[in-house]
């Protein structure tokens, strides 16, 4: 039998689901109460092991040609926000939609549609296919010019002069940079700074948290935006940082006896997933 590594286990208290993801679930939570199921367009949150949990009370998650089939029924509209013609879609099929859209993304949605209506070229720094952006794009009937990184922007003409945005969860050191570099070139550039204050100032607090620690532990959904961001905010401050999606990614051998552990997670990530790679790792 393995020797005892008596870890010391902490969990980063500023970790977890931002309000966004905690309005969208708890809505959804509140109507499973009630109700046998529910029907909600895409994950309701970038994170697998959540998703599980919700549809094992009723929550059935379908895709924007499933919602063309659905009539007469409840759709949970979840925090990343929807195109315009997802409402339209919902009028003619006489669907009830529970729309839990973040604030912080509707405020967004109607900056940029205000942007567009006084026919300003929009550019948006964000995630392709990510639903937020899609969601974004959609303000625009898709007119917008969504990017990654920079390079991308290479080969594409622009105008003179454009409206630059950002994608709520980007990074917001990278999105200056990107102003900067845009403005550099020569281009007259409004730039709005659109990235959520929840999830910028994780970065200054993970930051702060994985300094303390022998190993981080950062737990996420493979498909967060939002996790690969923050990831790597752990691994550029503390080198022996790990990133998992469940307790059993976990390898043993990334620790030594009496070691110092930190756990921490993306917004998408439930504080019932980190407690639970604690449990795993004190049994070390």
């Amino acid at each position: 039998m393995d020797k005892k590594l008596d870890l010391a286990v902490t969990i980063d208290k500023s970790s977890g689901f931002c309000f966004g993801v905690v309005y969208a679930i708890d809505m959804a939570e509140d109507i499973l109460d009630r109700e046998e199921y529910l029907y909600c367009l895409g994950d309701i949150v970038h994170n697998d092991e959540e998703v599980k949990r919700l549809a094992s009370k009723g929550l059935r998650i379908i895709n924007h040609d499933e919602l063309k089939d659905l009539r007469k029924e409840k759709v949970l509209i979840r925090a990343h926000g929807e195109a315009p013609g997802t409402y339209q879609l919902a009028m003619e099929n006489e669907l009830t939609l529970i729309d839990a859209s973040c604030p912080v993304v509707l405020k967004l949605q109607n900056r940029i549609k205000n942007s567009y209506d006084e026919k300003e070229l929009i550019l948006i720094f964000g995630k392709h296919g990510h639903a937020e952006v899609i969601g974004l794009q959609g303000q625009t009937n898709g007119d917008a010019i969504v990017f990654q990184d920079l390079a991308e922007l290479d080969n594409v003409v622009l105008p003179p002069k454009f409206t630059l945005y950002s994608q709520t969860t980007k990074s917001m050191e990278k999105f200056y940079h990107i102003k900067s570099e845009l403005i550099g070139r020569g281009y007259e550039v409004k730039a709005n700074d659109t990235i959520c204050r929840q999830v910028s100032n994780r970065y200054d607090e993970l930051e702060r948290f994985v300094i303390n620690y022998d190993v981080i532990i950062f737990v996420s959904g493979k498909k967060s935006s939002n996790g690969k961001v923050l990831y790597e905010v752990c691994k550029k401050h503390n080198p022996s940082s790990y990133f998992i999606s469940d307790a059993e990614e976990l390898e043993r051998s990334w620790f030594n006896e009496g070691n110092r552990i930190g756990i921490c997670g993306a917004t998408s990530t439930p504080m019932w997933l980190m407690e639970n790679v604690k449990t795993v790792l004190e049994s070390y």
